[in-house]
């Protein structure tokens, strides 16, 4: 027989699943389960479990809340920026789009400061027209954001149609920054909706 109070300390405090405490005690994750719904200890949704797989430290950022005036203002501009132009409607990862690197620099700074983000898990997918090297147009966002090359997915070409209005802005085509989280994406949304 299992105790609650061992089971409530694997189970909650030290947040393994029902395989690795079965594994611990010589038993099978039935046994566990069992246990489990016994002692009324409530299970983790399949994905909260995915997720605790996945960031086996924790989540891989932290709210700082913001004290200072110019910490408020970057926490303020970076949901401004997010409501604006971000993908709200993915619910998986924060992404942001935008042709103006200093727009995605600020993001960039938002999430870094006030999330305490690891700048390195960033992600980015960048678009151009065919008329514009792909190595040309990354290296140049590599250097205006400090970022490195494998942190880019594979680069989108699209044929250019006629000399616009948005073709002349595009010069640097349009890159999405991505970062994978869904408590982060759900956070930021969140605040959103707050206001």
């Amino acid at each position: 027989m299992l105790h609650k109070t061992k089971l409530t300390n694997l189970y909650l405090k030290q947040q393994l699943s029902s395989k690795q405490i079965a594994d611990k005690l010589g038993c099978s994750p039935t046994k566990i389960d069992y246990w489990l719904s016994k002692f009324e200890i409530p299970k983790r949704t399949i994905s909260a479990a995915v997720y605790r797989k996945k960031n086996p430290e924790g989540n891989p950022f932290s709210f700082n809340l913001p004290v200072s005036g110019q910490d408020m203002f970057l926490y303020g501009l970076g949901l401004g920026l997010y409501w604006g132009e971000g993908t709200k409607s993915n619910k998986n990862s924060v992404r942001l789009g935008n042709s103006d690197p200093r727009i995605i620099r600020t993001f960039i700074r938002f999430l870094s400061e006030i999330y305490s983000i690891d700048r390195e898990k960033l992600r980015f997918g960048l678009q151009i027209f065919n008329d514009l090297s792909p190595e040309k147009v990354a290296a140049i966002w590599q250097s205006e954001l400090g970022i490195t090359r494998d942190q880019f997915y594979k680069i989108i070409v699209t044929p250019s149609r006629n000399k616009g209005t948005y073709r002349r802005k595009a010069d640097l085509g349009v890159l999405t920054l991505y970062f994978n989280n869904t408590k982060l994406r759900n956070l930021i949304c969140g605040a959103i909706e707050k206001l």
